[in-house]
């Protein structure tokens, strides 16, 4: 799967008025896509608090919809960003190689250089 057309299968399920002006849509979309990412966590933490404490099994296709709902929502907030998916993942990727040079330990999650992950998540 290329994920700049997994973005546009997104985009084309999206419900956004024609006439809206462009700062209103930047807001609305940006807006809709941090409130539906917070509100799918929500439903994702759902099957796992029953299967921890409740003993049910582990819905798996419940938890591989809500998986598929935060990236529809994750792709929206890049799309209304102006921002490129694989750019944004790359950049991740980056400021963890920077911050874990070689793999996680306690001391290096402790001791960040905040600045030095700031850079390289500008580009630098």
């Amino acid at each position: 799967m290329n994920l700049h057309s997994h973005m546009q299968d997104v985009l084309r399920t999206e419900s956004l008025p024609e006439f809206a002006s462009d700062q209103w849509r930047l807001k609305h979309r940006l807006t809709h896509a941090v409130l539906g990412l917070a509100d799918e966590v929500g439903e994702l933490s759902g099957p796992v608090k029953a299967h921890l404490y409740y003993n049910r099994p582990l819905d798996i296709v419940n938890l591989m919809e809500e998986l598929g709902d935060i990236s529809w929502y994750w792709f929206l907030a890049i799309d209304s960003l102006g921002l490129d998916p694989v750019e944004v993942l790359e950049r991740n990727i980056a400021k963890l190689r920077a911050r874990y040079p070689e793999k996680f330990t306690e001391a290096l999650a402790n001791q960040r250089d905040l600045d030095k992950e700031r850079a390289v998540l500008e580009g630098e």
